[in-house]
């Protein structure tokens, strides 16, 4: 089979570093971070108590009440981020709605309304039901569809960490081989003390902003949003004359099965699918200018990362700038592929590199090029965005102008 080129046309974002594109690059460019405070639930029991929180968020700024007393927040956060893409792509009114569909990662879901209904519940409160609609995890997709009228493909991936980024690579396949001729692809996922709890309870969360593959790290900070990036095919995006930022050169994933929380040390699985994603691209890895990698500040998973940095690239690894926005956005768990992934065509299109925030010393098992000095120009037009998730659920893209 011959497959399209895929384009990205539409860019939408919606998370604690930015409410729209527009505010995302800001704080991408300036090298800003979001991560502070929470208030969004009691976080005073836990030894951390931070996080890239959407602050100042008020559903009603975006939907009439009825409708927002019917969307959880994940649910609220994608459709915003979407329509945001699909305004920018310009597309409206180009395909049948049975030719655009929606690809999306998700995680928690609807967990933060949920776990206020529980609450209300123990209370001896009236428990509203309408809480609990957005519990599982395909809400979103269904409701961005419902409102952009999408009535083509509809589909989500739940592989925790790297879910919205096989939900692009899926897009883009999907596109590609003609089964759609355009894909809003992307994630969204919030905070929920389910979650933030759980991760506590892993002591894999840092008390201190996190700081990817610096000295003294301890873990992730948590953040919560959602992105999304509309893909379409080469000639049809030409034909319309629509916008191009770049496009989804290749991508691919693997489920390692070493161990349900704990990437493979060797970092062997991981270089193994970030060497076939620059294979399905059709490139030599000498191509590639840099990496966004998972990049979560843990101790284990930032020496992995750069284990399989030197596996796929040699002698060249250290001339291979490996960052990390988590720094800037959180870990936004669901959305984290997704958010990663349109911050690197951004960037890609500034013909920048990112900062990667809080550096607190060189680690010397971190011993490659982490851009902590602040952000640097490149010309490169090609570059990678990683997401390595719990279970060994692995995906790479492969973006480029």
């Amino acid at each position: 089979m011959v497959k399209k080129r895929v384009v990205i046309t539409g860019l939408g974002v919606f998370c604690g570093a930015g409410k729209n594109v527009a505010q995302f690059s800001g704080a991408l460019l300036n090298g800003e971070s979001g991560i502070g405070p929470l208030d969004l639930f009691d976080v005073s029991a836990f030894p951390a108590r931070i996080g890239c929180q959407v602050k100042g968020y008020d559903p009603l700024d975006h939907f009439d009440r009825k409708t927002a007393r019917k969307l959880s927040r994940a649910d609220q956060f994608g459709l915003i981020a979407a329509r945001e893409a699909l305004a920018d792509s310009g597309m409206a009114g180009h395909y049948s709605p049975f030719d655009m569909g929606v690809s999306m990662g998700g995680g928690a879901a609807g967990m933060f309304q949920s776990e206020q209904w529980l609450r209300s519940l123990l209370a001896g409160e009236k428990a509203a039901p309408v809480l609990l609609r957005g519990v599982l995890p395909d809400k979103t997709a269904t409701e961005i569809a419902r409102a952009c009228n999408l009535a083509g493909y509809q589909g989500t991936v739940t592989t925790a960490c790297s879910s919205s980024a096989t939900a692009i690579g899926w897009g883009a396949e999907l596109v590609a081989t003609g089964q759609q001729r355009a894909v809003v692809a992307g994630g969204s996922d919030t905070l929920s003390l389910l979650t933030f709890g759980g991760f506590n309870s892993l002591k894999v969360v840092d008390p201190e902003p996190c700081s990817p593959f610096s000295l003294g790290r301890q873990g992730i900070s948590l953040g919560e949003g959602a992105a999304f990036l509309v893909l379409e095919g080469e000639d049809d995006a030409l034909a319309r004359g629509a916008r191009v930022y770049g496009a989804v050169l290749g991508y691919a994933l693997a489920g390692e099965a070493y161990h349900m929380t704990a990437p493979e040390p060797t970092g062997s699985t991981a270089a193994r699918v970030m060497g076939n994603a620059i294979a399905v691209a059709g490139i030599d890895s000498g191509r590639v200018g840099w990496v966004n990698a998972h990049g979560t500040g843990t101790p284990l998973n930032d020496v992995v990362e750069s284990n399989a940095m030197k596996l796929v690239f040699g002698e060249r690894a250290p001339s291979v700038p490996l960052i990390s926005t988590k720094a800037m956005t959180g870990h936004c768990l669901g959305a984290a592929g997704a958010i990663e992934a349109l911050a690197t065509v951004i960037a890609l299109n500034h013909r920048m590199i990112p900062q990667t925030l809080n550096f607190r010393g060189r680690d010397p098992e971190c011993y490659l090029d982490y851009c902590h000095e602040g952000k640097r120009p490149c010309e490169a037009g090609i570059a990678m965005s990683n997401s390595f998730a719990f279970g060994g659920n692995i995906t790479s893209l492969v973006l480029g102008l």
